[in-house]
């Protein structure tokens, strides 16, 4: 015996209702079996394919289970039809108000205004008219697709924003995943184990809900289009006349447009971006391929510093800012001209210049590389490109001499740095072999004095040995810069425990990082710890045969820099024997450790050359 009801046929036009009748959700779903009057109050329109046949009774538990959720809800609402409405209003606002900010959202934080949320969106207007132009079926698709697509580029945006306060530009969707492991990495070592793994949850959390809120944020306005179309037609169509007149006329709140298509603009620039990243390896290759040097005979490189102990010694984050920056260059001046008079004293003249790294934030094995190698390596695949190749670099060209031995100080390097062996150093010291045996300064394993004591405890201090060319790496003043070392008795550094007490001295960061000021305060004062922990040294174990060559690798994160994006480091040579600086007198460079503001400023990857050209046999 049949158990089902006869069949009622739908027209194919579409029908309003009133939204007090619809479910609050307003999603276009209901359970697989609904009582004639549910259906009577279907909000989607029919086409043939949609037209019902049957209206068949629960036939699984799970269908049975949903029959009673759409009962007890319908019941609910029955009762309380004053909540209902308020519950479904407000939902919707909260949806349209999801929507409009995921497409009027800027990607940097910076441009963050209230007028950024009152523009008219291009992809805003035109998405509402193809949904309404659509039949049911493809348009409930389509409206599931621009939700997932807009929580995306909303993702992507958020990205961006995190990419600009570090790096100063935007997240590289070709070649910056690998950073994604360098950040996690680094909340660990700065925040510990639970603040990393908190930090993580977080990120997939708000992933996820981008995706699933905003989905439901277009399919909920879609369904509401649909039950409206005569308005929901005019509305679109005054709002298209109204972007269209705005956008002739240029119209702005401020400076800001009122008409906008900046998400096409957006993804535009992506798919360039990509465009260009894919063909940047081709570029690359050519660009490596040229070597003036590659040719040239073993005895005929670095003649000019035969004889001498070279160190080519970078300080983390040392940028322009903290020489150029009113809040911080009467601190630093003064520790700059401490540091040339003393040298001074000592017999040593010192020259500087500024250079441009191909960074800035972070990335400092990208600026490494560009200094060493004379080549622009300003991405991760650049870089993978570049230690897989046989290009040579400074440190290459030293070895290649065998005139030095070559060595590293890397205390940054704490996991296998399988690309060291490209540098072509003869023995690498890592953080766990310089025999510190204090704390870490959050991201830092090791204050910057113990490092350059070790340097010459390990290898700069021995007798009867052979001139040495060190590639040093200070990490004292690597973010979060907080805590920081502090100078002490090179005598009572012993083992590094001595830290221990200096550390807990230190401030938090976490604290430090809810105000800017503080820490660009410390950021200060960690440059000036490397700067006297590098120029004690020389004064403490420098010698007639010392040539040291010490720069920054970028500029520190904008937090820092205060919104400049410029790319400058400072670059000094500081020498006892007169001849050394001879041979640089025609770059004008300014005498001292401080480059005047007018000083010359060459790219990072110009270095290699003309540093070699100078100490050359033409030199």
């Amino acid at each position: 015996m049949s158990h089902h009801t006869p069949s009622r046929h739908l027209p194919d036009t579409e029908r309003e209702v009133d939204t007090a009748a619809a479910d609050p959700a307003d999603d276009g779903t209901e359970p697989a079996a609904v009582t004639e009057e549910a259906a009577s109050a279907e909000t989607e329109p029919r086409d043939s394919s949609d037209t019902a046949t049957d209206v068949a009774a629960p036939a699984t538990a799970q269908e049975h289970d949903r029959w009673r959720g759409w009962r007890a809800w319908r019941g609910w609402r029955a009762r309380h039809p004053g909540a209902a409405r308020a519950l479904s209003v407000g939902a919707t606002v909260l949806a349209g108000a999801l929507v409009v900010v995921a497409l009027l959202l800027p990607n940097r934080i910076e441009r963050i205004e209230f007028a950024s949320f009152v523009r008219i969106p291009a992809e805003g207007v035109l998405l509402a008219g193809l949904l309404l132009a659509l039949p049911p079926r493809p348009r409930r698709i389509m409206a599931v697709v621009s939700g997932l697509f807009l929580g995306l580029v909303t993702v992507l945006k958020f990205v961006d924003m995190g990419f600009y306060q570090v790096l100063a530009r935007p997240f590289d969707l070709v070649l910056d995943w690998i950073l994604i492991e360098n950040a996690t990495d680094f909340l660990r070592e700065t925040f510990g184990r639970t603040g990393q793994v908190l930090a993580v949850i977080g990120v997939i959390v708000l992933f996820v809900a981008v995706l699933v809120l905003t989905t439901l944020a277009v399919v909920r306005l879609t369904n509401l289009m649909v039950r409206h179309r005569p308005v929901a037609a005019r509305t679109t169509l005054i709002l298209g006349t109204a972007w269209i007149t705005c956008m002739t006329l240029g119209v702005q709140i401020g400076t800001v447009p009122i008409a906008t298509k900046g998400n096409a603009e957006f993804l535009g620039n992506r798919v360039e971006q990509v465009r260009a990243g894919l063909k940047d390896a081709r570029v690359f290759q050519k660009q490596a391929a040229v070597d003036a040097f590659a040719k040239t005979p073993p005895d005929q490189l670095l003649t000019g510093l035969r004889g001498k102990d070279v160190l080519f010694t970078f300080i983390e984050s040392y940028g322009r800012v903290a020489i150029d920056d009113p809040a911080m260059a009467k601190q630093t001046d003064a520790v700059l001209k401490e540091g040339t008079g003393r040298l001074k004293a000592a017999g040593f003249e010192s020259r500087s210049g500024w250079l441009q790294s191909p960074v800035t934030g972070a990335g400092s094995w990208l600026a490494h590389s560009t200094f060493l190698s004379g080549l622009w390596i300003k991405n991760q695949q650049r870089y993978r490109s570049l230690t897989t190749s046989d290009r040579m670099t400074l440190t290459n060209y030293f070895g290649k001499t065998g005139a030095w031995r070559t060595v590293g100080i890397v205390p940054g390097v704490r996991r296998a740095w399988p690309e060291g062996k490209y540098f072509g150093l003869d023995h690498i010291y890592d953080s766990e072999h310089l025999g510190y045996h204090g704390p870490y300064f959050s991201w830092t394993p090791v204050p910057d004095q113990f490092s350059m004591e070790a340097f010459q405890r390990l290898e700069h201090g021995k007798k009867n040995r052979e001139p040495i060319m060190a590639e040093i790496i200070l990490a004292s003043s690597h973010n979060p810069w907080s805590p920081i070392a502090h100078m002490i008795d090179w005598e009572d550094l012993g083992d590094g425990s001595v830290f221990h007490r200096i550390k807990k001295e230190g401030t938090d960061p976490t604290e430090v990082w809810k105000d800017p000021e503080k820490v660009r305060t410390e950021y200060r004062k960690a440059i000036e710890y490397s700067i006297r922990s590098l120029t004690e040294w020389v004064e403490r174990y420098g010698d007639e045969d010392t040539v040291l060559v010490f720069l920054g690798d970028h500029q520190p994160v904008p937090t820092v820099t205060a919104g400049d994006t410029g790319k400058d480091v400072p670059v000094t040579i500081v020498a006892h024997d007169k001849k050394v600086l001879d041979r640089v007198a025609d770059w004008g460079w300014s005498d001292g450790l401080k480059p005047a503001p007018d000083a010359p400023r060459w790219g990072m990857d110009k270095f290699r050359d003309r540093f070699m050209t100078a100490y050359g046999p033409q030199g």
